[in-house]
């Protein structure tokens, strides 16, 4: 998370970048060292986290539960992205909610002088996955909506734009952030063994369609929906998650090699630096622009 960090601290003088040595003894354990710890006696401190993958989570928490014992002032965990919900149903006696395991494990980190740790998280996927949190954690949950709206408004064509929700989940979580623009919402229906987008309200003829998400894994449900708008009518067709995840570098769907028009090309794909992996690989890539969540993690700093 370093690109983002320098970003975080361009935002504002009262913040300072620190290091971290992340080194492994030969057995693969974590052999880590804060530089300079006791200089940060006193100071409010920040963690800027990347739970990108089970590997690196362990070392993380290692310093996360070092941090406040070092008689520091308050401390705050910034997770961009909670990664552990996205595939979660709990439908069957014996899933195990892994989400809640690692709420919990963040609960219990050690409290600083100031008390409890501040967490902050940008658009957190199930609703519900607030309510984890124990008592001994502050869990400040963001949103990177409002930087889109600030996006879309430099467009030229911004007094054209609809926005378009895959489900219904997306539309709860987002629509009231979003109200002043024109609705479309789809689902998907089964037909036989299919599951099928449709167009449930709203209508996309003539209008530059931006499909609003959380997050994007395989992105077959983008481009679904991508399909069933320009099958209606829409003009241009875009897309935002907050969290571009893109396994097995399934990004590659959506660069500029599969024709023309709004059926089989994304004018624009807007993701966050919140998965930093993915942002290494899709920068500089159309249609992907990084919108940053520097300005927003930096205030959240100041809180």
């Amino acid at each position: 998370m370093t690109d983002l960090a320098r970003r975080v601290v361009a935002q504002s003088d009262a913040i300072e970048l620190r290091s971290i040595s992340w080194k492994k003894f030969e057995d693969g354990f974590p052999n880590l060292f804060i530089t300079n710890a006791h200089e940060i006696r006193g100071q409010h401190v920040a963690f800027l986290a990347s739970f990108s993958s089970p590997q690196v989570i362990f070392e993380q928490l290692s310093i996360i539960y070092a941090l406040p014992r070092l008689f520091i002032s308050s401390f705050t965990v910034v997770l961009p992205f909670f990664p552990t919900g996205s595939y979660e149903r709990m439908e069957d006696e014996g899933d195990v909610a892994t989400a809640f395991t690692l709420a919990r494990i963040l609960s219990n980190i050690p409290i600083s002088r100031g008390g409890p740790t501040s967490l902050v998280i940008f658009d957190i996927h199930a609703l519900q996955e607030r309510f984890y949190f124990g008592d001994s954690v502050l869990p400040c949950f963001e949103s990177a909506v409002p930087l889109l709206k600030s996006r879309l408004q430099e467009l030229p064509d911004s007094d054209n734009i609809s926005i378009a929700f895959p489900d219904d989940g997306a539309c709860k979580r987002f629509h009231k952030q979003l109200q002043h623009f024109p609705v479309i919402v789809c689902n998907k229906v089964r037909e036989g063994e299919q599951r099928i987008v449709r167009i449930k309200e709203g209508d996309p003829r003539g209008r530059h369609v931006v499909i609003v998400d959380d997050l994007v894994q395989s992105g077959s449900t983008l481009i679904e929906c991508q399909k069933v708008l320009a099958a209606h009518g829409a003009a241009k067709i875009s897309a935002y998650v907050t969290h571009g995840i893109f396994p097995n570098r399934s990004w590659e769907r959506f660069i500029y090699d599969n024709g023309v028009g709004p059926e089989n090309r994304l004018s624009h794909f807007w993701i966050t630096d919140s998965c930093q992996l993915t942002v290494d690989e899709v920068k500089n890539l159309p249609p992907f622009e990084i919108i940053s969540l520097s300005g927003a993690i930096a205030n959240a700093l100041q809180i």
